[in-house]
Formats: structure tokens, sequence, C-alpha cells
């Protein structure tokens, strides 16, 4: 098919829920580690990885290489079956996992996305605390699910009637907007401290749980100051809940030293999610529990194509590589070098209200009056225009749209981040 013929059959055969960042849709025909080429043949520097999805390059030989190994062998019995791809990742998670003592998150049940992830570990807080009420966070997302989008605190990815009883949204801890209209640190993190009246306001008392990002995906990045999960988790305990980490976007090294996000917050979840990076594009998704929560969910599990010896085997190469490479430290190197770079960026133009994020997962947050904080929407949509012009592909986020997603795979390198730097001002540039 032509470029036209692509974009003609995908607006005629695809949901108009479908969406594209560019007034004309952007038709990518192949990809290598960081790059990608559209149809007609133009290379792009790709610093927003598929969604945060790209963790360790496109295309990547040592994880193609196991792939094609496994297809040739066994592809597919569902999981009413045992199967080494999906033990060995199994086994291999457990011993990655925070935890006192280390290995307590070592049970694992595979889906095919965070989004059934997620519903995976909300079934399993009801069942283990015997309450239906969930916490989540304001500016949140968890999938495109009913169940899901109940529980996304960001109403443009809410789809239809929310019919969802037994769910109430917390304050994230949004600085840069604080809700409360406070500062950090003399604000004493208000937004974790109002969990408690929201509980007892809000909720029978006794409640299921709460499912945090540690950094706030499509919310823009927010990154929560260091008390905030330590207050929210025990909180939610003391009222017989349990914490549930969803690292659909912090996971596997991303935020930089550590395979898990939360783990930045010296907090131990009672369950992970994940999916994304995990599988460096193979779908997959995984909820991690403690045992004695994962017993709680009694009764027969399927998930047919969950844990399928396809995408266990990419996801195991896809840790292994990580863990070899320790692209983990090269994510907190590398991260803080394009996080300096963007804050030259941020001195340059008055358009960029505030930088945040760990790791190689940065948020840049435009408004058209640093103190008023407008958000700058139209101006991110032509810096998106732009970037892409300047053959660079970036996200964006936030309840307003006006924050860009940059998130690299983990293996690029200081150089790559100079070139796109160099591509960004430029985008910058052409506004004024």
């Amino acid at each position: 098919m032509t470029k036209e013929e692509i974009i003609l059959a995908s607006r005629e055969y695809l949901f108009p829920s479908v969406f594209h960042y560019f007034s004309e849709p952007l038709v990518i025909e192949r990809a290598k580690d960081q790059f990608v080429w559209d149809g007609d043949g133009n290379e792009y520097l790709d610093f927003f990885g598929g969604i945060l999805t790209i963790s360790v390059g496109h295309c990547n030989d040592r994880v193609n290489a196991a792939v094609h190994a496994q297809v040739d062998r066994l592809q597919h019995v569902s999981t009413v079956f045992a199967t080494e791809p999906q033990a060995a990742l199994a086994k291999k998670i457990a011993s990655l996992t925070p935890g006192n003592p280390p290995g307590n998150l070592r049970q694992s049940f595979f889906t095919n996305s965070g989004t059934e992830a997620n519903e995976t570990a909300i079934t399993l807080a009801r069942c283990f605390t015997g309450s239906s009420e969930i916490i989540a966070l304001r500016h949140s997302y968890h999938g495109r699910s009913a169940l899901a989008m109940a529980i996304t605190g960001n109403a443009a990815w809410k789809t239809g009637p929310q019919i969802q009883p037994g769910i109430v949204y917390a304050h994230n801890a949004y600085c840069y907007r604080c809700p409360f209209g406070l500062s950090y640190p003399d604000c004493g993190v208000r937004c974790a401290q109002d969990l408690e009246e929201l509980i007892r306001t809000t909720t029978s008392g006794r409640v299921a749980g709460v499912i945090a990002e540690p950094i706030q995906g499509v919310g823009g990045f927010i990154t929560p100051p260091k008390e905030y999960f330590k207050i929210v988790a025990d909180i939610v305990r003391q009222h017989g809940g349990i914490f549930i980490s969803d690292e659909v976007q912090t996971g596997w090294g991303r935020t930089g030293h550590k395979w898990f996000g939360i783990e930045h917050w010296d907090v131990t979840p009672d369950v992970i999610t994940s999916a994304k990076g995990l599988g460096n594009g193979f779908p997959i998704g995984v909820t991690i529990a403690r045992p004695e929560v994962a017993e709680s969910l009694r009764g027969l599990s399927i998930s047919t194509f969950g844990g399928n010896p396809i995408s266990t085997t990419a996801a195991k190469a896809v840790i292994d590589l990580i863990d070899e490479q320790k692209l983990a430290v090269n994510a907190a190197d590398t991260g803080a070098y394009l996080r300096s770079s963007l804050e030259e960026l941020q001195r340059k133009y008055a358009l960029i209200g505030e930088v945040r994020g760990m790791g190689l997962m940065q948020g840049v947050e435009l408004v058209e009056d640093r103190k008023l904080k407008t958000p700058a929407v139209h101006q991110t949509l032509r810096i998106m225009e732009a970037a892409r012009d300047n053959r660079i592909l970036i996200g964006r986020g936030g309840l307003y749209g006006n924050v860009l997603r940059i998130s690299p795979p983990m293996n690029i390198q200081k150089s790559d981040v100079d070139e796109f730097i160099q591509r960004l001002d430029a985008s910058f540039g052409s506004l004024e």
C-alpha cells in the first residue's frame, strides 16, 4: 500500500477514536535502534519510543533472535499448560522486585497489556481485603477498559458512561500546579495528608487499596516529592487497603538505577503492574504480588494469550539485556545529561515553565506566562509539528495537553541527546 492508501484505509476502517498527534498522520514504515523511517523514506530520531515501550531499541537484534528461535519451537498452548519461557520469566522477575525480605513480590500473572494487568490488580485488591472501594489519583491513566477508564483521573481518556461505584480520586502531588496553592516543602505534603480525610468522607472507611503511577505518564510525567508515597501507603494500609504501583511506564530501569520507579520513594508495594518496556514492542502485561495477596484470587484464572511463549521469551531477553548492559545506570546518567540540556532550553525559552521527571522519562510543561502558568496548548501543538519537521518524535500529555513527553530507548548515548536537543532547539526557535 502507498502512504496515501494507508492513511485512507485507516480513516475508513479504523475507529474514529484512534487518534494521531499530527494534522496529517505520520506513516511509519520501518525502524531500527533509535531511528524510524516514514513512508517517504525520511529518518526520525525517536525520543518517544512507542509510548515508553521501546526500552532497548527498535528491532533489537538480540531480542529478535530469541523470538525467532522460539517461533520455530513453540508459539502457543495457553496458560492451561506449563511452558519454560513463562516460568523462566516469572522466576527472573521475582529476583528483581523490591521487598523485605527480597523476593517478597514473587508471584506473577501474565496478560497482554497494562490495562489487563491493572484490572487483575484491582480484582486482587478486592479479593484480598473483602472491600470493593478503590482510591485512584487525579491526573492518572491506567488503561482503556471500562474499569481502567474508571480509575483514570483524566476526563480526556474516559469514554462512554462511567458507571463504576466505589472509586474515589485523591490529590496527586502536582507541585507545579498545587491544588492547595502551597509550595513544597513548606506545604507539609498536604496533598498526601488529605488522603485521610478523603477516606473518612467519601468511603466506608475500609478500602481495598490505592493504585498509583510513581510518575504519571499520560498526566504529563508528574513527579511527586520524596515523602508523598510513604504517607499515602501508610494511610491506605491503616484503613485495610493495599498499595498497587502501576509501573506500566516507569518499570524496568527507565527512571534510572532502580528496576521499578516506586523504589525511588523507598516504598514496597503489595502489587506491581507493568507492561510496555517489558516487551520492547511485543504485547505483554504482568501483575506481580506478594504470595498471600496472590493466594486470594481463588477459582480458575486464565489468559488465553497472556504468558504466551513468544512474548515471554522476548521479555526475558529484554530484561537480561537491561541487566547485563546496565541500562538502568545508563538511564540515570544519560537521563541526567538530557535533563540538564532541557533545563538549558528552559533558560532560553520562556515558553518552558517546568522540566521534570527521572532518568529517561522527562517532561517539559509549556506555558504562555510563567507567573500565571497558563497552559500553552496551541503552542504545544505547533511544537509537535515543528519537531516532526525537524525529524524528531516526541509525545504529548497532561490534563491540558501542554506537556512534551520525552522517553527515548534506554540504550541511547549522549551524542543522541546532543542531536535531539539541537533539533528540539530548532523546533522552539521556529515558533519565535
